[in-house]
Parts: C-alpha cells; sequence; structure tokens
C-alpha cells in the first residue's frame, strides 16, 4: 500500500529565514512535533520539536507552560538547528518500506515528495494509528 494512504497533505512548512519563536508557535498550536523547511516546494531541511528543547535555554517550566525562551529566537537561526541532508520518500514508497526506513533511523519523520516537490509528511505515529486500524 502507498505511503500517501496514511501520510498528512499540505504540510505545515517554514523557510529557513522564519524565526525559532515562529516554529514553537506552529508546533503548539497545530499540535504538531516535526515542520519541513523548504525553498519554494523543496526540503531543505526539518525541525523537529526536539530540536527546539535541545537549543532552548528555558530555567524553569512551570507545570502548565510550554512556551520557549524568547533568548532562544535571538541565538540561533532554524538553519542552524534544522536537520540538513533530509531522507525522503516519494508516492511511490509503501508503507512497509517507510516502516523499515523509520524503523532503522533515529528520526520520526519523512519528508514525502512528487518530482522532487514536498506534497505531505509521514511519521511515526501516522504509522502506529495505521497498525492500530488494522
Amino acid at each position: 500500500m502507498p505511503i500517501t494512504v496514511i501520510m498528512s497533505d499540505n504540510p505545515i512548512t517554514l523557510n529557513s529565514d522564519d524565526d525559532l519563536t515562529t516554529a514553537e508557535e506552529l508546533f503548539r498550536i497545530h499540535n504538531i512535533r516535526h515542520i519541513p523547511i523548504v525553498q519554494g516546494r523543496k526540503v531543505i531541511g526539518m525541525l523537529s520539536h526536539t530540536d527546539l528543547l535541545r537549543v532552548s535555554y528555558k530555567d524553569s517550566i512551570e507545570e502548565y507552560e510550554t512556551e520557549f525562551d524568547t533568548v532562544l529566537n535571538s541565538e540561533f537561526t532554524i538553519e542552524q538547528v534544522m536537520t540538513k541532508n533530509v531522507s525522503a520518500v516519494t508516492t511511490k514508497t509503501t508503507i512497509e518500506e517507510v516502516a523499515t526506513i523509520l524503523s532503522k533511523r533515529e528520526f520520526h519523520a519523512l519528508p514525502v515528495l512528487e518530482n522532487e516537490e514536498l506534497i505531505g509528511i509521514v511519521t511515526t505515529t501516522d504509522l502506529i494509528q495505521y497498525l492500530l486500524n488494522q
């Protein structure tokens, strides 16, 4: 079965010149954990919520608080924090192939490309939900 069956269409994206505060807001508002970084429709990197946690300078977090300190935005750029040379799959890649890739790598999301342009994203959560529905 092709990955297009379980991928998220039209993913939220950022450009490398956007700031990390915007990224944090998108993670929170859309309840997502991965954002492809694009130049036009071409993927140039991937930013994860974990990437932001790694560079966060938050001294203390209230029990209900999830926002990062504003110093995050002034200290780092998306390009410095994002993963470059991202692995990607195509619309012809099967669910089984994606499961194999994600099970052997240390990342949890893959951009889905068609003619080298971003059309979707698939995550380990998408795979788990698919398996639970079977």
